[in-house]
């Protein structure tokens, strides 16, 4: 059977595309230029499915939520919060897995953020 190597691209709408892609580059740290392209560093990756009814993902609305691993959680949500993003105040952690904390892009995306423990 084939199989998937990994995710070569995440492709979002929106209304000013130049200022999500900002957005994603100066917050993130994730280059948004297809010359480029964002390197991330080998590590796991998980494919979830939830209700259609769950507001894990966010808003009703949002089909599908982008879940970044990230090396210091309390970091990056302080880095988000001083550039005025929206940050939800809890964390969760799950044992053995690690810890994860959200935030919301300028056009509304809920976005997971993923502290492996």
């Amino acid at each position: 059977m084939e199989r998937v190597l990994g995710i070569g691209g995440v492709f979002l709408r929106s209304s000013d595309p130049d200022a999500l892609s900002a957005w994603y580059r100066d917050n993130l740290g994730i280059g948004t230029d297809p010359s480029d392209p964002w390197q991330q560093l080998a590590g796991p990756t998980i494919l979830a499915t939830f209700d259609r009814t769950s507001d894990y993902l966010g808003s009703l609305s949002q089909q599908v939520m982008l879940n970044f691993r990230i090396a210091d959680l309390d970091a990056m949500l302080e880095q988000l919060r001083s550039a005025g993003a929206e940050v939800d105040p809890r964390t969760e952690t799950m044992d053995g897995v690690g810890r994860f904390g959200w935030v919301v892009d300028p056009d509304g995306n809920r976005i997971e953020l993923w502290q492996e423990a």
